[in-house]
């Protein structure tokens, strides 16, 4: 479980490249696959800033599970949340426009960090433009240039590692 920071899930294809699954944040879970499914991993999680994580066991989790229903049923409805995100962005990618993936995986970014105080302008999203293209399932070239377009048009500022968004609700129009 994430308690503080961020971490990024990702898989990597035979053929080389990353795609990611979900970037999560504090009070996200990650590793109950193996719980289940009895996997040692199925997806590689990597740190995207200072974070700090608890961990539990496997067998631990189990016994804990079996004990106290509530928890299953917390844990469970965090995996359907889980899915219900992947099935929404699996129909994004198979019918939305690049820019509108872009737009999308950068409000979900926004979305995040207003949750965790971010104002409702000039909302700071620490996340490279490569980051950003392997959320969105583009490539950082066709990323970086629907990036510059809104930059232009002043809907965000880029930085090194770093994408300002001016104005949230400008930018949730371009998701189509």
């Amino acid at each position: 479980m994430v308690r503080s920071g961020s971490v990024s899930i990702r898989r990597a294809h035979a053929d080389g490249r990353t795609l990611t699954l979900a970037e999560l944040r504090p009070g996200s879970m990650f590793g109950e696959l193996a719980v289940f499914g009895g996997e040692v991993r199925s997806a590689t999680a990597e740190a995207l800033e200072s974070t700090k994580l608890v961990a539990i066991l496997g067998q631990d989790m189990q016994r804990v599970l079996r004990s106290d229903p509530e928890i299953a049923l917390k844990m469970l409805g965090a995996l359907a949340e889980r899915v219900r995100r992947l099935n929404d962005r699996l129909l994004a990618r198979s019918f939305q426009t690049v820019p509108g993936r872009v737009a999308g995986a950068l409000q979900l970014q926004v979305m995040a960090r207003q949750e965790e105080g971010a104002g409702q302008h000039d909302v700071l999203v620490e996340a490279t433009q490569a980051e950003i293209a392997q959320l969105a399932g583009t490539s950082r070239e066709s990323a970086s240039r629907f990036l510059a377009s809104l930059e232009r048009e002043g809907v965000v500022a880029l930085g090194r590692g770093k994408v300002t968004v001016h104005d949230p609700e400008r930018l949730r129009s371009f998701i189509s």
